[in-house]
């Protein structure tokens, strides 16, 4: 059975949503301020994504994703990251380049073509920004992780990973000297507003509370 790639999108969007909330369950107005839709449109499409058995969903409920789903998702998920990879390492593209180019990459069908692209790649786990890359079976490395806003002044950390992969703000991580596998020491944090003061190769550098839930560290 064939997908479109807006099928495609949607079901890595609950998968990944999913996974942040460590119940596998996304609600339809999450999912649609995810995808930047209206809520009607998600509901269209979750009718049709329930007709081909991807996922399970009742009007006003959760929607979760059905075994057949959750595979499809993380084989997404798997070629997009793995693209990323080769742009970044191979082909030199930039840190905030290889996500929008990715996404179209991400829903080639060739499975042996990607096979071929993890063998060259020799089996990364990880991609640029960090995030673990599901292997041919779908298995991922998983890690104790938490956003920076939740680290304590006090204490230090390092960033394994972003959220955002937006080209505004992945450049705005790399203007403050930021990148993955960095240490950050965590100086003050702002009751008021969450704003933090934080220190990175030597550099005291104030961020909002909307960059540290971005950035996920151990």
């Amino acid at each position: 059975m064939d997908f479109s790639y807006t099928e495609e999108n949607y079901l890595k969007t609950i998968f990944k949503i999913g996974l942040d909330n460590s119940t596998e369950e996304v609600g339809t107005n999450e999912l649609a301020a995810a995808l930047s839709v209206k809520p009607a449109s998600v509901t269209e499409m979750l009718k049709k994504l329930k007709g081909k058995k991807l996922v399970n969903y009742e009007k006003y409920g959760k929607i979760k994703l059905t075994k057949a789903g959750r595979e499809l998702a993380v084989d997404v998920i798997r070629k997009h990251r793995l693209w990323e990879t080769f742009l970044y390492e191979k082909l030199e593209f930039s840190w905030d380049e290889v996500h929008e180019v990715a996404e179209e990459l991400e829903h080639i069908r060739s499975k042996k073509l990607i096979n071929r692209l993890d063998q060259f790649l020799q089996y990364p786990e990880y991609d640029p920004h960090g995030d673990p890359i599901p292997n041919e079976k779908g298995v991922f490395q998983k890690q104790s992780k938490k956003t920076l806003s939740k680290a304590e002044p006090g204490t230090s950390c390092k960033m394994v990973a972003v959220k955002d992969n937006s080209t505004s703000f992945l450049q705005y991580v790399v203007s403050l000297g930021l990148g993955i596998n960095n240490k950050i020491k965590v100086i003050a944090r702002e009751e008021f507003d969450g704003m933090m003061t934080i220190e990175i190769n030597g550099a005291i550098k104030s961020v909002s509370q909307k960059f540290s839930d971005n950035i996920i560290v151990i």
